[in-house]
């Protein structure tokens, strides 16, 4: 299991990537899970009408699997989100290999929040998705 960080082991620069393909079984979860029928995601003969050509994997559960790389991979699960910004600047289609790369930009001590970054880039390289985003840390970590 993965040990969260303190806000005090945390550092400007701290960055991981991952990678991950994004797979049918991803989409009909998140689907499922959230109601998301839209047809450009769900519907193969409306979304082959669309400038796509095909269906799309919904960005916002592309969105949620990047802040989970920051959780599980970089800072843990002990900061809280204050804000979430995210730029969906390419499409994602059900088996792209996406390359998650998160890090931290600016740490505020007196706030205890550190503002993170990431991108995502397909297998050809594309970037598909941009973040900016606040996670506020207690004083003390949990014990």
């Amino acid at each position: 299991m993965y040990e969260p960080k303190s806000f005090d082991e945390l550092k400007v620069n701290d960055r991981v990537s991952l990678s991950k393909t994004i797979t049918e079984a991803d989409g009909a979860l998140y689907i499922a899970a959230t109601g998301d029928f839209g047809p450009v995601h769900v519907d193969e003969v409306y979304a082959g009408a669309t400038r796509f050509g095909r269906r799309l994997a919904p960005g916002i559960m592309v969105a949620g699997l990047c802040t989970s790389v920051l959780t599980s991979e970089l800072v843990g699960t002990i900061g809280v989100s204050v804000e979430d910004r995210f730029w969906f600047t390419g499409p994602v289609f059900y088996g792209d290999t996406l390359t998650f790369e998160v890090w931290i930009a600016e740490q505020h001590d007196e706030t205890r929040t550190i503002i993170w970054e990431a991108s995502a880039r397909n297998e050809n390289g594309l970037e598909v998705l941009k973040a900016r985003a606040s996670l506020k840390f207690p004083r003390r970590k949990p014990s």
